[in-house]
């Protein structure tokens, strides 16, 4: 028995079997004290930001097309002299003044075409008078004509100077009319309402028949003539809508009214001419013929997936939001975006209709960070 007990007592101290326990022993403590840390650690992560969401919206985007052009007067009109040799004695108005249809530009010396049209009446007064003593001799002449007092001859006599006595009254008045004409032709007066662009005239001068003196822009219109690419020509028809940008800032409403009928071979691109207006309360002044301008042509609209401006962040030249997974981390996610319409971005590919994503503050999150995610009203 004695030997039996010594048996146990030495499987009971075996160094192996202690070394196997301890061994186990420490692994047990080491394993519970990574749980009880791991769960520390867990217990101990906070939220990077404090976010709210929102779905991807479809809304309805204009769509358009932008262009480059110059503004353009829609017409000119070339106010020039009729009467030559003469002698320019008053200029009435400036380049940038705005006239009316008839108004008074610039007048001549009339001295020499007054006198010649008093000539010109006092001959045709001489003619008149000459008529009506022929009329009175051949109605005389008719009076005697059966009583045979006077020979067919003297009675044709008489009725022949009675017509030529008419012919040069008709003759008179007309070279009458004509100094009239010329006598008013001393006078320059606008063909159309609208604004000088131009002034050639000089006080002094003696000036040819047809001289150039003013340059007239009529009624003011102005137009823009948009260069549009031969593909994207189809896109525009008469009546489209644009709004259109000066280089001075100016900002004026067009409406396209008619198309160029040829496309310049060199650069593929057609005119597209657009009446401008001025925009309700805005300052349009400072739009001029020959003004370089930008533009967009008015489309219409389509129906887009869009998200908060501030939910899209671009990073190394590409587009990404967030999206809010279940367990409240973040995924980084690629988007193309497209059009931007009032705080607004239309997202074109990368992200699916039902996905939560991060509304704002998307800038300072990294992918895989963990957010506490509040409604939007509490959020404000």
């Amino acid at each position: 028995m004695t030997h039996g007990m010594q048996a146990m007592n030495n499987n009971r101290f075996n160094p192996a079997v202690l070394a196997a326990a301890l061994c186990l022993a420490v692994g047990a403590l080491a394993l519970q004290a990574g749980s009880s840390r791991a769960a520390d650690e867990k217990k101990t992560v906070k939220p990077a930001l404090t976010v709210s969401t929102v779905l991807p919206q479809r809304a309805s985007l204009p769509v358009r097309l932008a262009a480059n052009g110059n503004i353009a007067a829609w017409q000119e009109s070339s106010v020039g002299t009729e009467a030559a040799g003469l002698r320019l004695t008053d200029v009435r108005v400036n380049v940038g003044d705005r006239v009316q249809k008839g108004q008074l530009l610039a007048t001549f010396a009339s001295e020499t075409l007054g006198a010649e049209a008093a000539q010109a009446r006092a001959s045709l007064g001489e003619a008149e008078a000459n008529a009506a003593n022929a009329t009175a001799d051949a109605e005389r002449a008719r009076s005697l004509q059966a009583t045979g007092a006077l020979s067919a001859s003297q009675i044709n006599q008489y009725l022949t100077a009675e017509k030529t006595a008419r012919a040069r009254v008709e003759a008179a008045r007309a070279l009458y009319r004509s100094q009239q004409v010329r006598l008013g032709q001393t006078e320059v007066r606008a063909p159309d309402s609208g604004i000088i662009s131009a002034r050639f005239a000089t006080v002094g001068a003696v000036v040819g028949n047809g001289t150039e003196l003013f340059r007239l822009i009529r009624q003011g219109r102005l137009e823009w003539r948009a260069e549009v690419t031969a593909t994207e020509l189809g896109r525009i028809t008469t009546g489209t809508t644009a709004l259109v940008t000066a280089a001075s800032g100016a900002r004026l409403a067009g409406r396209v009214r008619t198309i160029g009928p040829t496309v310049d071979p060199q650069t593929r691109a057609a005119l597209v001419y657009v009446d401008l207006t001025a925009l309700p309360g805005a300052a349009s002044g400072s739009a001029r013929a020959g003004m370089f301008a930008r533009g967009e042509f008015d489309l219409g609209a389509v129906p887009a997936l869009t998200v908060p401006q501030p939910a899209v962040v671009v990073r190394d030249g590409f587009s990404y939001v967030y999206r809010v997974n279940p367990d409240n981390r973040v995924s980084q996610v690629k988007v193309q975006t497209g059009r931007f319409e009032s705080g607004r971005v239309e997202i074109v590919s990368g992200l699916p209709a039902d996905a939560r994503i991060v509304a704002s503050g998307a800038g300072f999150l990294n992918d895989g960070d963990l957010v506490r995610v509040v409604d939007a009203a509490a959020a404000k």
